[in-house]
């Protein structure tokens, strides 16, 4: 229990006696560094309710706390703002409760409790992993990871886009200039290899559109008639009737893609309990729109087009099947989440990371489903995110210009290496403990570096200021539990003891951070924010440094201080392992 949990029934209690008034809640914030004080009480909104001046109502508040509270030992008041002094034994008695638990912060899924699916990455087939793929699998990722930390059943999941024009793209240009290669041919990943006949495809397309331009043809006819775009358009016309050869062309190249894609997740640290294909979903949720037009949802145009009317609802009128009955990407979408449910029946909600290109779309499709009658439809969340840009701007797929999610995590280790080797702190390592540990510290600064932004913001990645080493980012905060592990090696006595000293401020404060670990755990679920695990953790690890400076540890005379030092040294080490695995990053014994 918090220490506001714990003071808001005496305040209740003090203003129900001193001025026979029922309090219904309470409002706290961080006490100030200027003002002594371990929390703080907003006296404003009491006057609302009680005719006084905020000092002497805070003053009249805070004596009757000191009289009748074990926590409170005095109190000072500040305009209108009551600032309470909490006596050691509360923290210390807290310490002792919390120090053993090596689930610290973290709840359990009560029995019945309804799941979530985390959907994240759901990548196109025609190209590698790249930048914004990354953002997207590391917030998806986290928040997942959160989620189930704060006590909810979490199940991860992504739709894979493998078919459409795109898909036929790669495969037409692998046909016509591919001469047979295969990733083990050519030493590439599979999905290199496709994405680099999607980049041919788009330059002989604009090849084509440009001779026809020159014989005559307008720009919007040449790129109607250029001969490429219809030899695709042939090709999917071929896949959705079956055709043998290009369904089997189609498996193969799809299969390099997936091939490719594992190495990545696998070296960005992500995964899924479930994968969903579109070329088996796409038609999913054309039955679902005859059962909205029998329940008046969708209505019929006279083309026989069917539409839902959102204008009621500050939307406007979407299609969600065409006049020839084919299904337009709201119907799929439709039909998966329905789907999902079907496949996992304890599913009461459902999180989508997507960027915020999309926000529009996922509006209507919780609309849709909502008026569809699903219980479930009231839990869903779009994770919406910005764009991430580097200082070279923006990217472009299509030209080939994209930073590849692979180049970048190999970047990001030879960062690391050139930062470690010019700060000369790795004497006695062999080489491939260097080389795990430049991985560790590359991978570490680019992760917290995508998830220390607030999710919705669009952000600029700079890929040398990630791995400093001092300042908000993940290497100074690796290098912060390092130091710890290094004092732990050195302690040569038993750390089980519970002990009684008096602390120092810096102890107290370091312990009003702890404190405050399970309360962020739920806000930055509840908020779907990696960024407060992260910025959380820097705070922590900003004070811890504070501690650390401020105070001797292991030189410290009195053996008392000196275990229950090196004790608080070890969960402050704990919270930063923890926090960093719900964002996906790992923490080095040595740095």
């Amino acid at each position: 229990m918090t220490l506001s949990h714990i003071l808001t029934p005496h305040i209740q209690k003090a203003v129900q006696a001193l001025f026979d008034v029922t309090l219904e809640k309470v409002e706290f914030q961080v006490t100030r560094r200027e003002f002594e004080g371990d929390i703080t009480m907003v006296i404003f909104p009491l006057l609302k309710l009680i005719k006084s001046n905020p000092v002497e109502l805070g003053s009249k508040i805070g004596q009757y706390l000191v009289d009748n509270t074990n926590e409170v030992v005095r109190f000072n008041v500040v305009s209108g703002f009551l600032n309470i002094v909490i006596d050691d034994t509360y923290y210390l008695n807290f310490f002792n409760t919390i120090k053993g638990d090596k689930q610290y912060g973290f709840r359990t899924p009560k029995e019945g409790d309804k799941a979530i699916m985390v959907e994240y990455s759901s990548p196109n087939t025609n190209k590698p992993l790249h930048l914004g793929h990354v953002r997207n699998n590391l917030l998806g990722f986290s928040v997942a990871e959160i989620l189930r930390a704060s006590g909810k059943k979490v199940y991860k999941t992504q739709i894979i886009n493998d078919r459409g024009i795109h898909i036929c793209k790669s495969m037409l240009a692998w046909q016509k200039f591919g001469q047979n290669q295969t990733p083990e041919s050519t030493g590439l990943k599979g999905d290199k290899l496709v994405g680099n006949f999607y980049v041919t495809f788009d330059k002989e397309y604009k090849s084509q559109i440009s001779e026809l331009m020159e014989q005559g043809k307008t720009e919007e006819e040449a790129k109607k008639q250029a001969p490429i775009i219809l030899e695709a358009q042939e090709m999917l016309r071929k896949w959705e009737a079956g055709d043998a050869e290009v369904v089997a062309l189609w498996k193969k190249m799809n299969q390099w893609v997936y091939d490719g894609f594992a190495v990545t997740y696998k070296n960005l640290g992500v995964d899924f309990d479930k994968e969903y294909f579109e070329s088996n979903t796409y038609l999913l949720g054309k039955d679902v729109v005859q059962i909205g037009l029998e329940k008046g949802v969708f209505y019929k145009k006279e083309d026989g087009s069917v539409w839902i009317d959102l204008t009621a609802d500050g939307l406007d009128e979407k299609l969600v099947l065409r006049s020839d009955g084919t299904a337009v990407y709201m119907t799929q979408d439709i039909g998966t989440a329905i789907q999902r449910v079907k496949d996992f029946p304890d599913v009461g909600g459902m999180v989508y990371t997507v960027g915020n290109e999309q926000d529009y779309h996922f509006k209507v499709l919780f609309l849709i489903l909502k008026k569809l009658g699903f219980d479930w439809a009231e839990s869903l969340y779009h994770l919406s995110y910005g764009m991430v840009e580097l200082p070279s701007g923006k990217m472009k797929s299509r030209e080939g210009t994209v930073v590849d999610a692979d180049d970048l995590m190999e970047e990001m280790t030879d960062t690391a290496q050139t930062i470690s080797e010019e700060l000369g702190k790795l004497d006695g390592y062999t080489d491939a403990e260097k080389q795990a540990l430049y991985r560790v510290i590359g991978m570490g600064a680019l992760k917290y570096f995508m998830l220390k932004v607030d999710p919705k913001k669009s952000m600029l990645f700079n890929p040398k200021e990630s791995v400093d080493f001092a300042g908000n980012t993940g290497p100074f905060i690796q290098y912060t539990y390092a130091r710890i592990q290094s004092i732990l090696r050195k302690a040569d006595f038993n750390l089980d003891e519970t002990l009684t000293v008096t602390l120092h401020e810096k102890e107290k404060e370091l312990l009003k951070q702890i404190e405050l670990y399970p309360e962020v755990i739920q806000n930055a679920a509840s908020h779907h924010s990696p960024a407060l695990i992260a910025n959380y953790t820097y705070d922590l690890v900003k004070e811890y440094n504070s501690f650390y400076q401020s105070v001797s540890i292991l030189g410290e005379e009195d053996q008392n201080k000196k275990i229950f030092r090196v004790q608080l040294s070890e969960k402050v080490g704990a919270i930063i392992k923890s926090a960093f695995e719900l964002l996906g990053i790992q923490v080095p014994e040595r740095m």
